[in-house]
């Protein structure tokens, strides 16, 4: 099967992971974005064929243009979207009418027991749909830490999050990324589900741990009152449905949402999953 692989998302962290596997396995990327200037870093730093594409999941328009000739789709709901399902099931659709062999989507761990959340109705749909599919089911990022938590280890040394002693078998995308490219490519991998998640699940605490060893100062935990996280998410200046949506996501931690660990991912790579160590490690320059 020749032609590129359309990746929306290329720019986060899930997209770049999923390009640069892609890269490494000689597959020709289509970047899909909301304006081909976004990609200039991704392109700089990218060695390999990869082309932008304007896309807007607001804009139907923009669907068919982008998905013409490509063999696969890596699909991830975009963040700044509310009530994202509807564009993408339509997205889905045309992607059936352009002749898309696979779509893998990146869900979340248990999407398929929560219809509340948008990433089930994509699940329903892609299962109905006239196109191959895999459903990857990541657990909690490690990269969170790198992210919505950067800030507060950085500048406060401390991690602030309402997960109290909730463990987290934390995944890091760069894995996530291998098993997308893998599923784009290997028949083997349609029509199937995979939760994702790292192989051990660790605390909080031992993360503050992990960050003072590495990063040669201390780093607390401090688990956050819900009050106290919400008014600390406002100051950051988040929008209130990422403030609502962070603080249920992290309440959940506390009562095991997020400490089952699946050896599914292991298995897949053929390898052990990165440690969220090994994540501290690679990163380091982040929190200095």
């Amino acid at each position: 099967m020749s032609g590129p692989v359309l990746v929306t998302g290329p720019t986060g962290n899930v997209g770049r992971a999923v390009v640069r596997a892609l890269l490494s396995e000689g597959v020709p990327v289509r970047a899909a974005v909301k304006s081909p200037e976004h990609t200039v870093s991704l392109l700089k730093e990218m060695d390999g064929d990869v082309m932008p594409a304007p896309l807007d999941f607001l804009r139907p328009e923009t669907f068919l243009p982008a998905l013409e000739g490509v063999r696969g789709v890596f699909l991830m709901r975009p963040p700044a979207i509310a009530h994202a399902e509807g564009a993408l099931n339509a997205f889905i659709d045309a992607a059936v009418t352009q002749g898309v062999k696979q779509v893998v989507f990146l869900s979340m761990a248990g999407a398929e027991k929560r219809a509340w959340a948008p990433h089930h109705a994509v699940e329903e749909h892609l299962l109905r749909a006239n196109v191959g599919w895999t459903l990857l089911r990541p657990a909690f990022f490690a990269q969170n830490l790198g992210d919505a938590y950067r800030e507060d280890i950085r500048q406060d040394g401390r991690l602030y999050i309402p997960a109290g002693h909730g463990k987290v078998a934390f995944v890091d995308v760069r894995d996530v990324g291998e098993v997308a490219a893998r599923a784009l490519l290997d028949t083997s991998l349609r029509n199937r589900a995979f939760t994702l998640t790292g192989l051990e699940a660790v605390t909080f605490d031992e993360v503050a741990s992990v960050l003072s060893e590495v990063l040669g100062r201390p780093i607390r935990y401090v688990p956050a009152s819900v009050p106290g996280y919400v008014r600390h998410l406002h100051q950051r200046r988040l929008s209130w449905r990422q403030l609502g949506m962070q603080t249920l996501m992290h309440v959940g931690l506390r009562f095991g949402k997020a400490e089952q660990v699946d050896p599914t991912l292991t298995n897949l790579l053929g390898r052990p999953t990165r440690t969220v160590r090994q994540y501290i490690e690679d990163h380091a320059p982040l929190w200095r």
